[in-house]
């Protein structure tokens, strides 16, 4: 087996989560600038094993797509032309944010520390992923 990849696609930062290589266990990866996400990626899966990228679907709570989704395609597309072999999935994506936040509050994170906005990507990663794997 190999990884699982999830990612919480934003306009100016991405959260970044990932499984164990038993895909049992998830953990926040990294946050990045979604202007170097591609290289990132590149990066990362040639050195990593990854069968399958999760990538979050932002929703408006009417249940239409945010304006995000056209880059999201285009995420998905530049993945399954550059790696083929990596299944790409999605994953409807709403109020990981505000999960997110509470999360890091109740875990007793320093004040100064919360208010890093991506530690809130890289937890909703993780709980886009844990979604999408019925861990939540």
């Amino acid at each position: 087996m190999a990884r699982i990849l999830g990612i919480d696609y934003g306009e100016k930062r991405t959260g970044l989560s990932a499984t164990d290589p038993l895909q049992i266990i998830v953990n926040g990866l990294e946050t990045v600038e979604t202007k170097d996400l591609e290289n990132f990626l590149s990066r990362y899966l040639i050195v990593e094993e990854v069968d399958k990228i999760v990538i979050g679907l932002p929703r408006h709570k009417d249940g239409n797509f945010t304006h995000l989704k056209p880059k999201i395609d285009a995420l998905a597309l530049f993945l399954t032309t550059h790696f083929p072999s990596i299944i790409i999935d999605f994953e409807d994506e709403s109020f990981t944010s505000s999960q997110s936040r509470d999360i890091i509050f109740q875990s007793g994170v320093k004040k100064s520390k919360r208010k890093d906005k991506s530690l809130v990507d890289k937890v909703s990663a993780v709980l886009i992923l844990q979604k999408y794997l019925g861990h939540i």
